[in-house]
């Protein structure tokens, strides 16, 4: 989702204030975060929160292979039992995910399964108002780690963005989040390292306006190395392809690839940095055609970026303590369309890694004969997940943030 679009969305949508907005929409660079070095109390867990764009189809990422009505649903799209990466006898992985499931093996992968809410929308928009602000009864004006970020002091480094533009679910009522846009900027052609230094830099008796000005081409200065020196990092271990940028979609997305937003966020972790919360996405789930190569291809990254961060945090007392969770704003219809593709359908999983997570299969599947007007019906709300991260990972009690909820998912931090 570009800026101007997702701007609309914000306004459209109701949610975060002018007040919370601008808070949360000064720039911010790596030393910004890397000044809070040293104040985080190393006990406390960090949640990283991976959004999958345009609805990602949940029955083709956790496959119910050995149920009958899978196959009979969707027989061009449906992925027999040698093909998958299996789970138990009944379910297995895309057989794009084989990082994740290492993990699964290893007791760091947690499927939650058939998580949703109540009367489903099948907006992207409005779907992912829902799940950003978790409150599905009525249009929400804030987003819940938003909330959470209101109650904690409002220090807008506490709860970081690494996309394009601020998230809504980082807009609280009084502050919001930080936004640290990964998106490749050039310097103009011809000017040198010192007059580009120049422009950066404050000179005495400025005015307020220019002595932002060159503040502000700090950062974006900042920004583009810190993004450039991800990068080499990225390259040397594992090839240029890993580094690569990837576009964003009409349904949301970072325009940088999620390898380089978690190398980002791994660095703050490394450096006990106070951030309890990184946001990152991933975009071009909305597979309405030609959906099974198209997904696999996604989901091949979504893996190899999981797997490569998750190795990473594995080395460190402070990567120990990190909590992932990967949410889509809605699964696909149990039915393939005339397309080779799904549409918009309802509940799906939520996957949860790190080493502090009980890994297996949580929650009932829900059934794919006892459907909603074609739709899958939920067996777990999305605000027990919600509660359950704000809980057991940001020590906070779930009811002053989530209205009153007083559902939790059991047996999985």
């Amino acid at each position: 989702m570009d800026i101007l679009t997702r701007r609309r969305f914000l306004v459209a949508s109701g949610v975060a204030g002018a007040a919370a907005l601008a808070a949360g929409a000064a720039a911010y660079r790596l030393e910004d975060l890397l000044a809070t070095a040293g104040d985080r109390d190393p006990d406390v867990r960090t949640l990283v929160l991976v959004t999958l764009y345009g609805g990602n189809d949940g029955l083709n990422t956790v496959v119910p292979y050995a149920d009958p009505a899978y196959h009979d649903a969707r027989p061009e799209l449906a992925y027999a039992g040698e093909e998958v990466r299996r789970l138990d006898d009944e379910v297995g992985l895309n057989p794009a995910l084989a990082g994740l499931h290492s993990l699964y093996g290893e007791g760091r992968l947690a499927v939650v399964r058939g998580v949703g809410y109540p009367k489903p929308d099948r907006s992207h928009f409005r779907s992912m108002d829902i799940w950003h602000t978790a409150e599905p009864e009525r249009p929400g004006t804030t987003g819940w780690v938003g909330r959470w970020l209101d109650r904690t002091g409002g220090d807008p480094r506490l709860a970081v963005s690494f996309e394009p533009a601020l998230p809504p679910l980082l807009a609280g009522e009084r502050t919001a989040g930080a936004s640290v846009s990964v998106s490749g900027r050039r310097a103009p052609r011809g000017l040198p390292e010192t007059a580009l230094g120049a422009l950066a830099a404050v000179e005495p008796g400025e005015s307020a306006a220019r002595a932002r000005a060159a503040a502000c081409f700090a950062d974006l200065r900042a920004v583009d190395q810190m993004i450039r020196d991800v990068r080499d990092a990225a390259a040397d271990e594992e090839g240029d392809e890993d580094a690569e940028t990837a576009p964003a979609t009409a349904t949301g997305g970072a325009r940088t690839s999620l390898d380089t937003q978690l190398d980002l966020a791994a660095e703050c972790i490394e450096a006990g940095v106070t951030t309890r919360v990184f946001s990152v996405s991933l975009g071009g789930f909305d597979t309405h055609a030609d959906e099974k190569q198209l997904q696999e291809v996604l989901l091949g990254q979504l893996d190899r970026a999981l797997t490569r961060f998750a190795a990473r945090m594995a080395r460190t007392d402070a990567g120990r303590k990190v909590v992932v969770a990967v949410y889509s704003e809605f699964g696909r219809r149990v039915r393939a369309n005339g397309s080779d593709g799904t549409d918009h359908g309802t509940a799906s999983n939520v996957l949860l890694l790190g080493s502090g997570v009980r890994g297996g299969l949580h929650g009932d599947p829900p059934s794919l004969t006892d459907l909603d007007r074609g739709d899958l019906k939920f067996t777990a709300d999305f605000r027990d997940v919600y509660a359950t991260l704000l809980e057991s990972v940001l020590d906070t009690e779930p009811e002053s943030v989530l209205g009153g909820w007083r559902g939790r998912l059991t047996g999985v931090l």
